[in-house]
């Protein structure tokens, strides 16, 4: 199996770059197991947050091993490997950059040695908005960046620079100084730790096994390794498990502020967020759809898969019929092979294909969850003209997206959002559709049973729950900088070996 190459098949296929979430985090503490095969399958569960590279941090109480590369789960894990990385204790991380570009150096977990001899890795979801500042107290406490350009690695080394506290004291001290969204797992050699932003931006859930504990950034991983929903982590709290059990400490005061866009597209559809199940929050939007936007049609039909359950709602409420009118190829999520000027022409084509045989002679009711660029829904309308569709109706379970995300989701910049300079019936016309409708606000907030308050709304209102800083010091580069100038004189220097050996046990293995 080819080696991953760290990019994502929007890199390959330009005609859909539609959003990426930050990435998908686990954590295992569970004596007896096999913990780096339960992260392993952790991970497969959250591989929709993130395709760019994977990693498992493993302790046996002695030492921390990571071992991470670029590519998708399945690609940088085998048996054998697997088989090396034992413990009791375990974090993965499944990576999708938003800060720091796609590199092995910012594959995570991050790991960092004290001088006191203890190590931490840690992995990130979510996107800090004052990773200047950090960098800032980082070169001012003469801290050496391992040539990592990502905000995690700065609150890695924060957490290692602290030899006189514990990890514990250390993550009370410098989490209250982290400004944006984090759902974070990470671990010394004897302890499992997890914590949470305070507006709760991003998921993350605690489970119990038959002998430990299990965090991950969905309710679908516990599933998958057969652990038991206890509950959330709460927005502002750090969770603690070792052997004396589980603890928990506040670092700050909690402002929910949950991330509206997990409902829409990001969160797999079996996935439970604040007690609501996903599938069952699309469905209601698509029938809010519906009575939204009506119109006379013969067949609504998703674009799958994140348009399904809206579409089914829609079919629900409406009485329309609904059916397949577009067939996804699910081999298509990545590949390693440089497609020629031909197929790149091709663009949707590579990963949908009409079923002419439903949609000739139809008048159809299109639904998606979102439109970004307006690229993927300007050929799939003319693909399915070209099919013989006589009308093609356009429904968006999400309102307009006028807004970039700074928590991380991976928008486009404004000016490329296609909301940005059209309205309703512009866009309708730039993408060829003889209608188009957006479910309006409310209606996507009165369909996930939360209240406004509690939602971060920012992409599609424009208000941030968390001040974002001033000028330009903000972005998915805003440390490449720092991190040319650093990998410059590392080369100078020396050639990065394949074993990368620090103090406390712990070793990063590149692949």
């Amino acid at each position: 199996m080819p080696r991953g190459d760290g990019r994502l098949s929007h890199d390959l296929d330009p005609q859909r770059p539609g959003p990426q979430d930050a990435c998908g985090v686990f954590g295992v503490w569970a004596p007896g197991e096999e913990v780096a095969n339960l992260t392993y399958f952790g991970l497969y569960a959250l591989q929709h947050r993130g395709q760019e590279a994977a990693g498992i941090a493993v302790s046996d109480g002695s030492g921390v091993v990571v071992y991470k590369d670029l590519g998708l789960v399945a690609q940088v894990f085998d048996e054998p490997t697997l088989a090396s990385l034992r413990g009791h204790l375990a974090i993965g991380h499944a990576r999708y950059s938003t800060t720091g570009g796609s590199t092995w150096e910012n594959a995570q977990p991050t790991i960092r040695a004290t001088s006191a001899g203890t190590t931490i890795a840690l992995a990130h979801n979510g996107n800090l908005v004052n990773t200047s500042e950090l960098q800032r107290e980082v070169a001012e406490r003469g801290l050496v960046a391992d040539g990592a350009t990502n905000d995690t690695s700065l609150v890695t080394m924060l957490l290692a620079s602290r030899p006189d506290l514990s990890v514990e004291a250390a993550a009370l001290e410098v989490l209250p100084q982290l400004r944006g969204a984090f759902s974070f797992v990470f671990m010394d050699e004897s302890t499992l730790y997890a914590a949470r932003d305070p507006h709760g931006v991003r998921p993350l859930v605690l489970g119990r096994l038959e002998r430990g504990w299990v965090v991950a950034s969905e309710t679908a991983a516990l599933d998958i390794v057969g652990a038991s929903v206890v509950r959330e982590v709460e927005p502002g709290e750090l969770i603690a498990i070792d052997s004396d059990g589980l603890r928990s400490a506040r670092f700050a005061a909690p402002e929910p502020k949950g991330c509206l866009f997990e409902y829409v597209y990001i969160a797999r559809p079996d996935a439970t967020i604040a007690g609501r199940n996903v599938h069952s929050a699309r469905v209601q939007i698509g029938r809010q759809l519906a009575k939204e936007h009506p119109v006379e049609a013969d067949l609504v039909i998703p674009v799958p898969e994140s348009g399904t359950p809206a579409a089914i709602g829609y079919a629900e409420e409406s009485g329309i019929t609904y059916g397949q009118g577009l067939m996804k190829n699910p081999y298509v999520g990545r590949t390693f092979i440089q497609p020629s000027q031909t197929l790149r022409q091709l663009g949707i084509r590579l990963k949908l294909n009409p079923l002419r045989e439903n949609v000739r002679g139809k008048r159809l009711i299109v639904v998606d969850d979102s439109i970004v660029r307006g690229n993927t829904q300007r050929a799939i309308v003319r693909m399915l003209r070209e099919a013989g569709a006589l009308e093609v109706h356009v429904r968006i379970s999400s309102p307009p997206v006028n807004w970039p995300c700074f928590y991380g989701i991976d928008f486009a910049t404004r000016a490329e959002l296609l909301a940005n300079g059209l309205d309703t019936d512009g866009i309708r016309r730039s993408i060829g559709a003889d209608t188009l409708g957006y479910v309006s606000l409310p209606g996507l907030i009165a369909a996930t049973e939360q209240p406004k308050t509690r939602l971060c709304r920012a992409c599609f209102d424009g208000e941030y729950p968390i001040e974002l800083p001033a000028g330009n010091l903000i972005g998915k580069h805003v440390l490449e900088g720092v991190g040319r100038r650093v990998a410059a004189t590392d080369t100078a220097e020396q050639t990065i070996p394949p074993l990368v050996a620090t103090p406390g046990g712990a070793t990063a293995h590149r692949p």
